[in-house]
């Protein structure tokens, strides 16, 4: 009797086999993870675009918050949502002829603003303390006593000792004072240098509620979650057929004789 030679082969993907590892419902779920995050990432760009507006700031007269040539975002806002503490943008042809102007409001219409006591602004009588000066001198010379008109502000840079604010202007018919509808924007951030969110001015808060933070936070998230959405499903697709092709190999016998 002659003997009988046979070979065995496990079954290669495909055919009656299993595809790539996860089949048909990984790739599925891949291609929503790819989907959901271009809404994500899109979405936040678009968001930002709609609220803020990126500005270079030229002088050195918001230093240390802002020093001369960072890039900030700005949140486009309506002036009678302006507060104390508030760093904003706006435009005054009186202050600058034909360019945005980026200051800190420390008084708002019916305050009364003068400096210093104790080295510190004071406002309707209170002391204010800065901690975004990073110790710096609030003090500044041949300052009276200013009476905020309605529907006005008071500005400042927190470089106190160079920067032309309202304090140069005070001889003006104004009083160095800005209308609420000459601001644009209200700062949220300098993203370069990054140096993140601007610091609360929580000094202000005795004299009525500062303003909240804009969307900034959240729209980072969405970025940041739809660009790893993105990567983690487009890498999906090469790592499942890597995975798929090394399971066949391992399942293949080698030739035998019986």
């Amino acid at each position: 009797m002659g003997g009988e030679s046979t070979t065995r082969t496990a079954p290669r993907s495909g055919g009656t086999g299993r595809g790539p590892v996860g089949g048909g419902t990984g790739q599925r779920l891949s291609g929503v993870a790819v989907a959901l995050g271009l809404a994500l990432f899109l979405g936040g760009f678009a968001w930002a675009a709609v609220v803020y507006r990126p500005y270079t700031v030229p002088t050195s007269s918001m230093t240390p918050t802002i020093g001369m040539g960072d890039r900030v975002l700005a949140q486009r806002v309506d002036g009678g949502e302006v507060r104390r503490g508030d760093v904003v943008v706006f435009r005054d042809k009186s202050w600058v002829a034909d360019a945005p102007v980026v200051k800190r409001v420390v008084a708002v219409g019916g305050d009364t603003v003068s400096c210093c006591t104790k080295g510190r602004l004071t406002v309707n009588g209170k002391e204010i303390d800065e901690p975004y000066l990073k110790g710096g001198p609030a003090e500044i010379t041949n300052f009276p006593t200013v009476k905020v008109p309605e529907g006005r502000l008071f500005l400042l840079g927190d470089e106190r000792q160079g920067s032309l604010d309202s304090t140069a202007h005070l001889t003006d018919a104004a009083r160095g004072t800005v209308s609420r509808s000459d601001v644009s924007a209200r700062v949220d951030a300098v993203i370069w240098p990054a140096k993140g969110m601007l610091e609360r001015p929580t000094g202000f808060e005795a004299l009525g509620p500062l303003s909240r933070p804009g969307p900034l936070r959240t729209i980072v998230v969405l970025i940041v979650a739809g660009a790893v959405l993105v990567l983690a499903g487009g890498a999906y697709g090469p790592i499942a057929t890597r995975a798929g092709r090394s399971r066949a190999r391992t399942r293949t016998e080698p030739a035998g004789v019986r």
